[in-house]
């Protein structure tokens, strides 16, 4: 096969990357990583995964612009340890693959993928942001094998996909080594459909739902910056002044919101991440407003806030405090894991223990935003028997779609329902099988979102065993990597035992 042609599948399924980066189109998950391995496998050599990385390169750095929050140069060096790391697989392909046959040969690519995946999720900032799973949203059948591997399995899946049709393609999908592969993966896929959809077919229906109300942000309430600058905590005394008034007409906008929520039927409010800016000696006269509205009107109160210590190093507690019907604090729970640069400089992180509380509603417990992008964190849900979580949260609009959506994958491995509130995103509510029951776009206007969430988790595999299907991965990986170069080096000294003696 000619060079070129080879080139042609890599830039298809390099343009199939970016594709997956900015859109909403599962099928180009399955595409990308199909033509990269039919591309790198057709090329000869280190010149093989030199043009796969070219090809990822390009990939990424035009799908994640903007989505990755960074500026320039730091972007494209983060860019290349990305397309370095999805590199890998590849190369652990080439190395293992060759020295087995059969359906075995097809297991070291998606085994390697999800490794370096799930590796790369607890080693870099970024967390579990790009794993492949996250593009079959919508799938909810596909969907609902996170509640066994995590989301993992459906990686797996995708990766395996690209295995058995490049070793068809190979065969020119003729003969039993073509076939035996491809039924394979389809009866694997076909169980893991019929699996999820008699899950969600048997899901109980008796739940008891609970009105819920999201009260997001005001837009054009602050100049632009403003609101940095006051998490920052570095405002001078003429500024203090100056954005007091903002920041009482904030509070009751939050309080009057929820007000009219309480009054049109909500039992639970909730309000997004930072939603709720107070200076630190100003807390206790607020809080004893929001302890009184709750009361008052007998709702549930989870406040998104961000609470600024001015002068201090690390001036905000980014956090969620959770008012019970009566007006008492419940649980006052920080931000365990800050996005890495500016908000780490800014906000006092939590010792990563998520709170549970016994309410009239149920088992509740929070995490905020980023936080929620940690299926190892998020796990202590399930552990726990939480019955509903919330997720208040503050995006962007380049990540507003995907970050709303891994949100419904935490629901489905923990089988616990969720209400995400978020400002300059997207809020909604998701049950335990990550059926959305509303949504509210930020940026199309709305200001409130009203959803019937149903109370009740769940018991799913996942929640008991964690990442173990990750960790089985890692541990394949590396088992066929050691015997490829075990078998490498055995016969190159078999090589130079002929040569020595001849």
């Amino acid at each position: 096969m000619s060079q070129m042609r080879s080139l042609r599948w890599l830039s298809v399924g390099a343009l199939s990357v970016a594709v997956v980066c900015r859109a909403d189109v599962p099928v180009a998950a399955w595409l990308a990583l199909t033509f990269l391995l039919r591309g790198s496998r057709t090329l000869p050599g280190g010149r093989a995964l030199g043009w796969l990385w070219v090809a990822l390169y390009a990939a990424l750095a035009g799908g994640n612009r903007g989505i990755i929050p960074i500026g320039d140069p730091v972007y494209f060096l983060v860019v290349a340890v990305l397309a370095t790391l999805a590199a890998l697989p590849f190369a652990v392909d080439r190395l293992a693959a060759e020295r087995r046959s059969g359906i075995a040969s097809t297991l070291v690519f998606p085994t390697a993928w999800v490794a370096m995946e799930f590796l790369r999720s607890r080693g870099l900032p970024s967390a579990t942001f790009g794993v492949l799973a996250y593009t079959q949203y919508g799938n909810l059948p596909l969907m609902q094998v996170a509640a066994f591997t995590g989301i993992w399995g459906i990686s797996f899946l995708i990766a395996w996909l690209a295995a058995v049709v490049n070793q068809a393609w190979e065969q020119r999908f003729a003969g039993p080594a073509a076939a035996r592969p491809l039924l394979a993966w389809a009866g694997a896929l076909g169980v893991v459909l019929a699996g999820g959809s008699a899950r969600l077919a048997w899901a109980p229906e008796d739940a008891r739902p609970v009105r819920a109300a999201v009260v997001t942000f005001p837009v054009d309430m602050f100049a632009p910056g403003e609101v940095t600058r006051i998490l920052e905590g570095r405002l001078s005394l003429d500024e203090v002044r100056r954005l007091a008034p903002k920041l009482d007409r904030l509070h009751d906008w939050f309080l009057e919101k929820s007000e009219q929520e309480a009054r049109g039927g909500a039992r639970l409010v909730a309000w997004p991440e930072t939603g709720l800016i107070v200076f630190a000696e100003d807390e206790p006269a607020f809080l004893a407003r929001a302890r009184r509205l709750a009361a008052e009107e007998g709702i549930t109160l989870a406040m998104g806030m961000g609470t600024v210590h001015l002068g201090a190093d690390h001036p905000t507690e980014n956090k969620v405090v959770l008012l019970d019907p009566a007006g008492r604090i419940v649980f006052a729970y920080l931000k365990s894991r800050p996005v890495a640069g500016w908000e780490a400089s800014v906000i006092r992180a939590g010792d990563g223990r998520l709170p549970f509380a016994d309410t009239a509603l149920g088992r509740m417990t929070a995490a905020i935003c980023f936080d929620g992008d940690f299926p190892d964190l998020v796990r202590q849900i399930g552990q726990a028997g939480a019955d509903l979580w919330i997720l208040p949260a503050n995006d962007w609009q380049a990540i507003k779609r995907i970050h709303y959506e891994m949100a419904a994958f935490r629901a489905i491995e923990n089988g616990t329902p969720l209400l995400r509130a978020a400002s300059r995103g997207v809020s909604g509510a998701f049950d335990p099988w990550g059926r959305e029951r509303a949504a509210a776009d930020h940026f199309s206007g709305a200001d409130t979102m009203v959803a019937q969430v149903p109370v009740g988790g769940v018991p799913t595999l996942y929640a008991a065993v964690g990442d173990l299907f990750a960790w089985l991965c890692v541990a394949g990986a590396a088992g066929a990597m050691g015997e490829a170069l075990l078998g490498r080096y055995r016969l190159r000294g078999e090589i130079k035992a002929i040569a020595s003696s001849a």
